[in-house]
C-alpha cells in the first residue's frame, strides 16, 4: 500500500516545481563559486610578491595545482561518507534532513569566504573553499534521490532537464547582479572590487539557503512511512550493503557506473578548471572571462532540453554517445585554441553538451534503478560516489599534468581520453535495459 500511496503522488505540479527550485538554489554556487567569479578572485589573491607559487602549510605550491588539489580532497571527503548516510537516510526515510546538513554547510562555507581577504588568509579561503564543494556535492545525492519519488519514469528525462535548464537562469541572474555590482563598487560603496568581489560570495549563500527553503517546505517527507526502531547508523550500513548485492544482478548499471565515471571525471575537469585554462593559457582579461560564462549557461539550457527531446526519439544512449563524441572534440579544440574568438566557440559547444549530458546522466540512471526499490537514496549514493571519484580523478590528473608539463594545453588533451574510454564502456550497456524499465512501468 505504501508504494500506492507514493504513486498518487507522482507528476504533482507542485511538487515538481519544488525539486527544480533546488537546482534553482544550488547551481550559484556551480556557477559563481567554481566556474566564474571566485576563480578570477582566487588568482588574483593567491599570489605571493607577484609570483604563482605559494605557501600552504608550509609548503611552496603553485596556486592553481593547490586549487585543483583541494577540490579533489572534497570530493574524496564526500565519496568517503555517503554511502552510509545515504544507507541512514534510506532507512529512516527522512532524506531530506541529511540534505538541509549539507545546504547549511555549503551557503554557509560560501559566506565564509568573504574574509578570504589576501594571501595572508589564504588557508582560510581553501578551507572554505573544500567545506562549501562538500555541501554542495553532499546535498545532491539527496536531492537526486527524489526524481523517481515524484515523477513517472517517463518524464525522467525531460524533468531533469529542466531542472538543469532552472539552474542555468538562475545562477546568471545572480551573476549578472554580481557583476554589476563588482564593475560599480563605488556606486555601491565598496573601497575596492575586491570587497564588492567578496560580498558576492555572501548573496551566494544567502541566496541558496534561501531559496532551498522552497523544496525543504513542498518535498515529501518520509514518502515510504518508514519507520526506524533500530540504530540508524548500523541499520543504514545494512541498507548500502543490500543494495550493493543487488547490483550484482544488474549488469548494465555496472556497466553504465563505469562508463560514466571516466565521462563524467573529463566533464566536470573542464567545468571546474577552464576559468583558470583562460587565466593561465590565454590571459584573458575578467570580462571576457564572465562573457564566456554567461554564453556556456544560457547556451546549456538550450542543450538539456534539445537532447532531452534526442533521447525521447533516438534513445539515452545515442544521445549519450553523440555528447561525449562532441567532448572529445572539445579537449581537443582546448589544445590548439589560440585566439579570445576560439575560445568563444570552444564555450559555446561546451555550453550545448554540458546540461545535456548531466542532466540525461541522471535521468539514465534513475531508469536503470530496479523499478520495485525503495531505497533511492542508497541507489543514488552509488551514483554520486561515481560522480565524486570521478571528480577526484579528473581534477587531480589536470592539476598533476599541468604541474608536469608546466601547460594546462596537456591537461586538456589528456581529459580526451576520459571521455573516449567512458564512450567505449558505454558501448557495451545494453539499449534494451533501459526500455525494458520504461516498459514495466
Amino acid at each position: 500500500m505504501e508504494g500506492v500511496s507514493v504513486a498518487a503522488q507522482l507528476n504533482n505540479p507542485k511538487t515538481v516545481r519544488a525539486w527544480y527550485m533546488y537546482d534553482w538554489a544550488n547551481s550559484v554556487y556551480s556557477l559563481v563559486i567554481t566556474t566564474a567569479i571566485f576563480p578570477i578572485y582566487y588568482k588574483a589573491v593567491a599570489q605571493n610578491n607577484g609570483s604563482d607559487v605559494v605557501q600552504f602549510l608550509g609548503v611552496s605550491i603553485q596556486n592553481s595545482v593547490l586549487y585543483s588539489y583541494a577540490l579533489s580532497f572534497s570530493f574524496l571527503i564526500v565519496a568517503a561518507i555517503l554511502p552510509l548516510l545515504s544507507g541512514a537516510a534510506d532507512y529512516t526515510g527522512n532524506k531530506k534532513a541529511f540534505m538541509k546538513f549539507f545546504v547549511w554547510l555549503g551557503s554557509l562555507s560560501c559566506m565564509g569566504l568573504y574574509f578570504f581577504e589576501d594571501i595572508h588568509t589564504l588557508e582560510w579561503g581553501i578551507a572554505c573553499s573544500i567545506l562549501a564543494s562538500i555541501g554542495y556535492s553532499g546535498s545532491l545525492v539527496f536531492y537526486n534521490a527524489f526524481l523517481p519519488e515524484i515523477v513517472t519514469h517517463d518524464k525522467y528525462d525531460v524533468t531533469s532537464a529542466k531542472g538543469f535548464s532552472m539552474g542555468y537562469y538562475g545562477s546568471v541572474i545572480l551573476m549578472v547582479i554580481s557583476s554589476i555590482i563588482i564593475m560599480n563598487y563605488k556606486l555601491f560603496f565598496f573601497a575596492t572590487d575586491g570587497e564588492a568581489t567578496r560580498f558576492s560570495f555572501l548573496l551566494v549563500g544567502v541566496w541558496w539557503i534561501g531559496f532551498s527553503m522552497i523544496p525543504f517546505a513542498i518535498l515529501p517527507d518520509n514518502p515510504y512511512a518508514r519507520k526506524p526502531v533500530d540504530n540508524i547508523w548500523t541499520k543504514g550500513y545494512e541498507e548500502i550493503r543490500a543494495v550493493w548485492r543487488s547490483l550484482k544482478k544488474s549488469p548494465d548499471l555496472k556497466r553504465f557506473l563505469a562508463a560514466f565515471f571516466f565521462y563524467n571525471g573529463g566533464v566536470q575537469s573542464v567545468m571546474y578548471l577552464a576559468t583558470l585554462f583562460g587565466t593561465d593559457v590565454l590571459h584573458l582579461k575578467t570580462d571576457s572571462l564572465i562573457m564566456t560564462v554567461v554564453i556556456i549557461q544560457l547556451v546549456g539550457s538550450i542543450g538539456a532540453w534539445l537532447f532531452a527531446r534526442v533521447s525521447q526519439v533516438k534513445g539515452n544512449l545515442y544521445s549519450l554517445v553523440v555528447m561525449i563524441v562532441l567532448w572529445i572534440g572539445v579537449c581537443i579544440g582546448a589544445y590548439f585554441v589560440a585566439t579570445e574568438y576560439q575560445f568563444y566557440a570552444l564555450a559555446f559547444v561546451v555550453g550545448m553538451v554540458m546540461g545535456g549530458i548531466q542532466s540525461l546522466s541522471r535521468a539514465t540512471y534513475s531508469k536503470l534503478i530496479p523499478v520495485d526499490t525503495i531505497d533511492h537514496t542508497s541507489y543514488f549514493s552509488f551514483y554520486d560516489v561515481t560522480y565524486n571519484l570521478s571528480i577526484v580523478a579528473g581534477t587531480f590528473s589536470y592539476g598533476f599534468i599541468d604541474h608536469i608539463t608546466g601547460s594546462m594545453r596537456y591537461s586538456a588533451l589528456a581529459l580526451a581520453l576520459y571521455f573516449i574510454i567512458g564512450m567505449l564502456i558505454l558501448f557495451t550497456v545494453k539499449p534494451a535495459s533501459i526500455r525494458k524499465v520504461n516498459a514495466a512501468v
